[in-house]
């Protein structure tokens, strides 16, 4: 045994039928170079107990598909998860759920499980993608002892890569649907933002074919390209 792996968090102890379902998950597939209608894309938001990184904890989590230039209303998916040491604090503010919810949610292993088989191998798109694919990581692996693997892309990135002429790169998911002139009828769940942003992509996805951006592949490239720009130091 290694002198620090009583560092490292136990793997839980899953009831075997979980264990079967966790192995037979396919992994995350590299972005291809099929068209960005072609691709199916997972749209997620995920409402949590508050914004730290390493201390809060999902409670609901809303996702939608996009595939064949459309979002596919009979592929959404929506969970809470139970949270018993959830305290009533400010932090209800910012997930907007009430505490009768809370206790009657899945159990949260139960609903990373279902979520991640409806991902399948797809890709995940969100807004402010990096918070929601570290706090679903550290879910996954806190319940499931699961890895996340899957390709992730960032809508609050793609948007001013695509739209400079907007000028609101720091802008969030409001100032988006704003500028577009969506009409969002409720926001501020899990499933209801997922579903802004899966409207706001499918508005940017034509935008890069008008820029002669075909592929998810293509997409990802162009986004690390321009995120090293904006890092560069300017003179």
């Amino acid at each position: 045994m290694s002198l620090f792996s009583w560092l490292r968090p136990a793997s839980p102890l899953l009831p075997e039928a979980v264990q079967h379902r966790l192995e037979r998950l396919p992994p995350g597939a590299e972005l291809a170079q099929c068209s960005l209608r072609e691709q199916r894309w997972v749209v997620l938001d995920l409402e949590t107990t508050g914004l730290n990184l390493n201390k809060d904890r999902v409670l609901s989590i809303g996702a939608v598909v996009v595939e064949d230039g459309a979002i596919d209303f009979s592929q959404q998916f929506e969970r809470t998860l139970q949270c018993a040491d959830l305290k009533r604090a400010p932090s209800m503010l910012i997930h907007g759920l009430a505490p009768s919810a809370i206790a009657a949610g899945s159990d949260p292993a139960q609903a990373l499980l279902e979520f991640m088989e409806f991902v399948g191998d797809s890709p995940l798109l969100a807004f402010h993608a990096p918070f929601d694919q570290h706090m679903l990581g550290r879910s996954l692996k806190e319940y499931l002892g699961y890895k996340l693997q899957h390709v992730f892309l960032d809508v609050a990135d793609i948007a001013p890569l695509l739209c400079p002429q907007a000028n609101i790169r720091e802008a969030g998911l409001d100032e988006w649907i704003e500028w577009f002139k969506l009409e969002v009828f409720e926001r501020h769940n899990a499933s209801a933002d997922a579903l802004a942003t899966a409207e706001l992509a499918l508005i940017l996805f034509s935008r890069a074919r008008q820029q002669q951006i075909d592929s998810a592949l293509e997409l990802q490239q162009r986004i690390s390209q321009w995120k090293r720009r904006q890092r560069a130091p300017s003179f």
